[in-house]
């Protein structure tokens, strides 16, 4: 536990460092966030190419902001919160010109990405690959209809196994109004995969 208050001792003079202009304390920060915020973009955004978009303007908002954190929540709260707030908004885009179909036309022919996506298991029954392939088709189909504060929920819940608290606070909002999000989401889920489950 001693460790745990070193370290946030340690993160808040990184941060009061770099808020004083000191370049290699805000690099140190980059490189202690650097993998869990491409990990949860990539989680929730499920595009590599979205992700690193959102991974970059994320820290491009914290080094134009970091002198406006004011130590009222964790600086891990505050990073994930931006992190959030622009994959919901990179979700909203994707509704407006609609996702990139998993099906696609190739010099080989008519090809379903998510075929090329392979599941550990399930390669010896193919009964049960073929199962596993239209439930992930399904599920993507559902997440997809959802709106985007409902799937952040469902994936910051369901994917990352954060709290409610947590999730809440990232998004900016209480714990029961995360709930109810949750409660309808997974509403939603059950209600479309019903022949799944």
């Amino acid at each position: 536990m001693a460790q745990k208050a070193g370290l946030q001792v340690d993160e808040a003079a990184l941060i009061r460092a770099a808020q004083g202009g000191d370049q290699d304390a805000f690099e140190q920060l980059v490189r202690a966030y650097d993998q869990s915020v491409l990990r949860l973009a990539m989680n929730l955004l499920r595009s590599p190419e979205d992700a690193h978009d959102v991974y970059q303007e994320a820290f491009l908002r914290v080094f134009r902001n970091l002198n406006n954190f004011r130590f009222d929540c964790s600086f891990h709260t505050w990073l994930y919160r931006i992190v959030t707030n622009l994959c919901l908004d990179q979700l909203r885009k994707r509704k407006v010109r609609k996702e990139e179909p998993s099906v696609v036309v190739t010099s080989e022919g008519v090809r379903d990405r998510l075929d090329s996506v392979t599941e550990e298991g399930a390669d010896g029954d193919p009964q049960r690959r073929l199962m596993s392939g239209e439930l992930r088709r399904k599920v993507k189909e559902v997440l997809g209809g959802l709106t985007p504060r409902e799937r952040m929920v469902f994936e910051l819940r369901h994917y990352q196994g954060l709290r409610l608290r947590k999730i809440g606070e990232m998004l900016g909002t209480t714990e029961e109004a995360a709930k109810n999000c949750l409660f309808r989401a997974t509403q939603k889920m059950r209600s479309a995969l019903g022949d799944f489950v």
